[in-house]
């Protein structure tokens, strides 16, 4: 076992209290203005932008600092629609057999149903996979720790990067979503994890007449 190489932390910068109250605040605003899009614009996006995007994303923390992500992004049109056909297969027998009545219920507020038309319209897919493990340069496996809650933080981080950016993004998550694998040719250590799809909202996109929770709703101070 090798021993803990340290450097020294140069790049925290800290700010004064108003400063960091001022930050805070104007931070909240702006991702409190995101929306999740149903309604793209097909108008394309700068591939730089997205990148730096995944980079932003592929700073978060993750268990022993595996980095246990991968990020497939679609943007080819002949591909988009096998994606949505293989989605829109799901669905349907998501919404008309496989959902139970209580969670159908639940997404009634939403408008949603088996009909996915911005897997194509949208500029980019990005299909986000995670690791079960590792592969060495020899070849040898290395298990990776925390998979689902290391890719839902850089998730996270991404959705919160293309919204910064001045793109708008949905999380779609059909059930199941093998597909993805052998659309994309993934390898064997990948699962799917979700599809974000990103771009410009279209000009008449409407969303859903819904709110958040209040502070009170979400957090206890002890």
């Amino acid at each position: 076992m090798s021993s803990p190489q340290f450097i020294p932390l140069t790049s925290y910068q800290e700010y004064p209290v108003e400063e960091m109250q001022q930050r805070a605040a104007a931070f909240r605003e702006e991702m409190q203005r995101r929306r999740t899009a149903r309604y793209f614009s097909d108008r394309s996006v700068p591939r730089e932008i997205i990148e730096d995007c995944l980079l932003t994303a592929g700073s978060a923390p993750s268990g022993a600092n595996m980095q246990p992500w991968h990020f497939a992004v679609v943007s080819d049109s002949m591909v988009k629609k096998q994606i949505r056909d293989a989605a829109e297969k799901e669905e349907q027998a998501f919404y008309h057999g496989r959902a139970p009545q209580e969670w159908l219920d639940a997404l009634a507020p939403l408008g949603t149903d088996e009909h996915k038309p911005y897997l194509e319209t949208a500029p980019y897919l990005i299909a986000i996979f995670g690791q079960s493990y590792g592969i060495l340069a020899d070849g040898r496996r290395v298990k990776n720790y925390y998979v689902n809650e290391s890719v839902g933080i850089a998730t996270g981080m991404l959705i919160t990067a293309i919204h910064h950016a001045g793109l708008v993004s949905l999380t779609h998550t059909p059930s199941p979503m093998g597909f993805l694998s052998q659309l994309l040719h993934r390898p064997e250590n990948e699962r799917a994890y979700l599809i974000l799809v990103v771009g410009y909202p279209a000009a008449d996109a409407v969303v859903p007449d819904i709110g958040k929770k209040s502070l009170e709703e979400i957090a206890t101070f002890v």
